[in-house]
């Protein structure tokens, strides 16, 4: 599935993931289309930035339009015109931001829908058959993701590495009976997911058991949800001597260039995260040096440079200038969120794409 090319001087590996869609040069950032759509994009100017894998969420199209409608219409890639291998979230992460409005039983999870007010259980099993359905080419198994309340978090977070376990466990034996028909290269992918927050000893307890099972990935999860930098980074550090070399590893839900560099360099392979879009959209951009531009500041209504001379994206390619796209989002236009968006995409791949395999 996976296989290393390169190891680099610095610690970054080059490899290539074998997926049913297409072969993917690693390491690798995806942007997250959580309900079949990059917010603001067309799936054209996403793939013009170089992305090679989208993610989606398997909660949020469960509930709309749901994964036997988007079936119906073709799966998920007929319905998003998006014909590159596709990575669906469990549904884990909503385990965490939905804690609201959620009960967590060894079964599964019961979510309460903000909108309708209707029960929706999500169990191991049940989510690997959404993301069946929905025609993932990378399937996540189901987890349960916590918070850093310190006060909770010492006993909460045992409780959930162990329920994690269990619940990855049910989640293989339902994925082996979903593609028991299916050819080699006909069968999506499955990434195991690590937990322990910043407990070391849970971590390398949760990584190990991960990487002893029959999954195709390691995924780590929970982190970037409110810890410091440091904090990440030295976890990364930690982790690095665990990591099994012919597992692919995918660190969840981190974006920023700074973190994304780190990880590289401790054995990370692929990344996903909202910030590059979300900030796009808010004026925000990353420059030369990973330095971050507002594109609303005054200082820039008469700047004619382009958002970052040395970059090669649409957005600056094409001459827009700081002063132009200050303009447009004082005056509440949509276009300059989206030209933010393709620069941040860019800049977040060219990182990887620096170290692709020829």
């Amino acid at each position: 599935m996976f296989e290393e090319v390169k190891k680099h001087k610095d610690g970054v590996r080059s490899g290539i993931l074998n997926t049913r869609a297409t072969p993917v040069k690693t390491p690798f950032f995806m942007p997250v289309a959580t309900r079949g759509a990059v917010k603001g994009m067309e799936i054209g100017e996403v793939k013009a930035t170089g992305m090679q894998v989208l993610l989606s969420n398997t909660y949020h199209l469960h509930l709309a339009p749901g994964e036997k409608q988007i079936k119906k219409l073709g799966g998920i890639h007929a319905f998003t015109r998006w014909d590159g291998p596709i990575l669906t979230d469990s549904g884990g992460f909503q385990v965490f931001s939905l804690s609201h409005v959620r009960k967590i039983t060894e079964e599964g999870v019961v979510f309460k829908d903000p909108a309708s007010g209707r029960q929706v259980p999500i169990t191991p099993e049940k989510s690997m058959r959404i993301q069946f359905d929905l025609g993932s080419d990378i399937i996540m198994a189901f987890d349960d993701l916590t918070g850093l309340d310190p006060v909770k978090a010492k006993v909460r977070e045992a409780e959930a590495v162990e329920r994690t376990h269990r619940w990855l466990l049910r989640c293989i034996a339902e994925f082996k009976k979903l593609t028991k028909c299916l050819p080699a290269d006909k069968r999506p992918l499955l990434f195991g997911i690590a937990q322990g927050g910043l407990d070391k000893k849970l971590r390398q307890k949760s990584v190990e058991f991960v990487q002893s099972t029959e999954v195709d990935g390691l995924a780590i999860g929970g982190l970037s949800v409110g810890e410091g930098t440091k904090d990440m980074h030295d976890m990364l550090g930690f982790l690095a001597t665990l990591y099994d070399p012919a597992k692919i590893r995918y660190l969840m839900g981190v974006g920023e260039p700074n973190n994304v560099r780190f990880a590289l360099k401790n054995g990370i392979d692929m990344f996903d995260c909202v910030l590059p879009t979300r900030n796009g959209r808010h004026g925000t951009v990353w420059i030369k040096g990973d330095k971050r531009l507002n594109l609303k500041n005054a200082s820039l209504s008469s700047d004619k440079k382009s958002i970052d001379p040395d970059c090669d994206c649409y957005t600056c390619g094409q001459g827009y200038t700081r002063a132009y796209l200050r303009h447009l989002f004082k005056m509440g236009d949509p276009l300059p969120g989206k030209l933010a968006s393709i620069h941040n995409l860019r800049y977040l791949h060219r990182i990887c794409e620096d170290y692709h395999p020829a």
